[in-house]
């Protein structure tokens, strides 16, 4: 029996096209993003208490915090939605798994982060709404 050592079995490099790297990196955008802006609409309910304690009385609600909850929560799911694009488009192309290029391997380890970070942008959600009928404790204002 005759090996050839000339013929190495070298795993073959798959072309990225621009959509796929696109995808690929929407993932860890939407993730950081969706962060972001969790903590956004948390430093807007700070500000919004301080300043109903400068002034000693009650102020509207900002939307702009459910809007900051609202975005943070839906760039998460996002993120999620994208991994799964660009894992059924590499598939779909290559017949290899998600982790074999490189947009799908930033995707595949990025998810992770942003499954750590989607229960906080609930969290924030719930906050807003639970924020916003409750109202803030204005101390002596007198």
């Amino acid at each position: 029996m005759t090996t050839n050592a000339t013929c190495e079995e070298t795993p073959q490099q798959l072309p990225v096209t621009p959509g796929t790297a696109i995808t690929g990196l929407l993932v860890p955008a939407f993730t950081v993003g969706g962060v972001v802006s969790s903590m956004h609409a948390e430093d807007i309910e700070g500000d919004w208490s301080w300043k109903q304690q400068l002034a000693c009385r009650h102020m509207p609600f900002p939307i702009s915090e459910y809007a900051a909850a609202w975005l943070g929560l839906a760039l998460g799911l996002g993120a999620v939605a994208a991994c799964v694009l660009v894992g059924t488009r590499i598939h779909r192309r290559y017949n290899v798994p998600l982790w074999q290029q490189w947009p799908g391997a930033t995707a595949f380890v990025c998810l992770w982060f942003n499954l750590l970070a989607v229960p906080m942008e609930l969290i924030t959600l719930y906050e807003a709404y639970s924020v916003a009928d409750s109202g803030v404790f204005l101390g002596d204002c007198g």
